[in-house]
């Protein structure tokens, strides 16, 4: 049989659904559906049929009146929260993003059929359009609480608008507070816990549960579970109303993918793909192009660099990874030498950066994602990335609840509008 039909759809499948939820609809382990995807084990020929049909019955799913909920993308970068939340059937009305570099990626993949603004900070929140879950991947900042101990004595109001003025925070705050979403999603680095020694943290969990009056749960999420990445990442969500939310709902593999499983292929079987052409890998050759091997000298300075830190104990230096490898967190930084991830080319060689594609793989973006940027801020953008296939994972679970808190609005809208018509 061949393997790329089953292999292309299985690689749809994963931009929608867990290792877990594939297999359990196919009758396999998730471990199994694991060594598909990396090519360890032939596809079989059920694969391709049933694969087109939890495709084909999520389309419907995805469409059907009442499923759907509205989103809007704050600090969206590009869209790695927003395209994990569109697998489970949301739709995003308005999107904000103040890097043009990041706008034009974005725009490439998304299109441009709805509002999109570039700093929110001057932007009233009476003009957000009315929306179901509101996502925002906000840069980490300190607050300062000072003053509020005077406004008290003056009777001055205060509050979130008080202690996160002139923050992005803020403006996230205050969008929840003028529209009232039925939930939130907010992605931040781990630091974000012991930032500013927790004030900032504590500042912002107040804000949400007592200010705003949301239920509010977080949680750190390693992106290895789906990548072969070591990327930490705590996730707030709340919801507008109490819920059974658990985080025991997430299914996280134990098994996670290797960094072969992201690597270009240079057996014949990497895809060709129209948008990049040969601009990462020459197909021909069957290798990646020579411009990501690093030259001699900064090779040099690397080993150099870190066998000074080594002899003064400090545990500074690059980082090789292997096939097997899962690698260090990439950065936004790693256009300027990659040295926190590089791949391993044999003793004879001099090691390489990842490619701009494989950053993508790395993730979790599908093949599909057109990078239409320079080599540089490809590498920033995905530096600054979310791991998609986790936000698609905690989507997952939240989107049961969020349906749940739609149906209400809708039932008490209804019966209001029965009640006023009755007189």
């Amino acid at each position: 049989m061949n393997q790329s039909q089953p292999l292309e759809l299985l690689k749809q499948a994963r931009t929608r659904f867990t290792q877990r939820e594939i297999a359990d609809h196919v009758g396999k382990n998730a471990k199994t559906v694991g060594r598909w995807e990396r090519g360890e084990t032939p596809c079989p020929t059920m694969l391709e049929p049933a694969l087109r049909d939890m495709l084909q019955t999520h389309a419907t799913c995805a469409t059907r009146g009442g499923q759907n909920f509205r989103f809007i993308d704050l600090f969206a970068g590009i869209g790695g929260i927003r395209m994990g939340f569109e697998a489970h059937g949301g739709e995003c009305i308005f999107t904000s993003e103040w890097n043009d570099f990041s706008k034009k990626t974005y725009i490439e993949n998304y299109g441009d059929d709805h509002p999109f603004v570039g700093d929110i900070v001057p932007f009233p929140a009476e003009d957000v359009p009315n929306h179901d879950v509101l996502l925002g991947g906000f840069p980490c900042q300190p607050f300062s609480i000072a003053g509020v101990s005077k406004k008290n004595s003056l009777g001055r109001p205060h509050g979130f608008e008080c202690t996160t003025q002139g923050t992005l925070f803020f403006d996230v705050a205050r969008m929840i507070a003028t529209k009232r979403p039925a939930a939130f999603l907010l992605e931040n680095v781990k630091n974000l816990l012991s930032h500013d020694k927790g004030n900032t943290f504590d500042v912002i969990i107040q804000t949400l549960r007592n200010e705003l009056g949301y239920d509010v749960h977080y949680k750190v999420i390693d992106g290895q579970h789906f990548t072969p990445q070591h990327r930490e990442r705590i996730i707030i969500v709340g919801f507008r109303e109490k819920t059974d939310f658990s985080w025991d709902d997430l299914c996280l593999p134990t098994d996670g993918p290797r960094l072969a499983s992201i690597l270009h292929k240079t057996d014949g079987t990497e895809p060709v793909l129209e948008w990049d052409g040969d601009r990462f890998f020459d197909h021909d050759k069957r290798g990646v192009q020579p411009k990501y091997t690093l030259t001699p000298n900064l090779w040099a300075y690397l080993q150099s660099y870190a066998e000074k830190h080594r002899a003064a104990g400090n545990g500074f230096g690059f980082g090789m990874a292997f096939p097997d490898s899962v690698t260090r967190t990439l950065s936004a930084r790693y256009y300027k030498d990659g040295s926190e991830i590089l791949v391993y080319q044999g003793k004879t060689k001099r090691p390489r950066r990842l490619t701009p594609r494989e950053c993508a793989r790395l993730m979790g973006f599908p093949d599909t994602f057109k990078i239409p940027v320079s080599d540089t801020q490809a590498y920033r953008q995905f530096g600054n990335s979310v791991v998609m296939p986790v936000m698609q994972e905690v989507a997952r679970i939240m989107t049961p609840h969020i349906q749940t808190l739609i149906a209400r609005e809708h039932e008490a809208h209804n019966l209001q509008s029965r009640f006023t018509a009755n007189g």
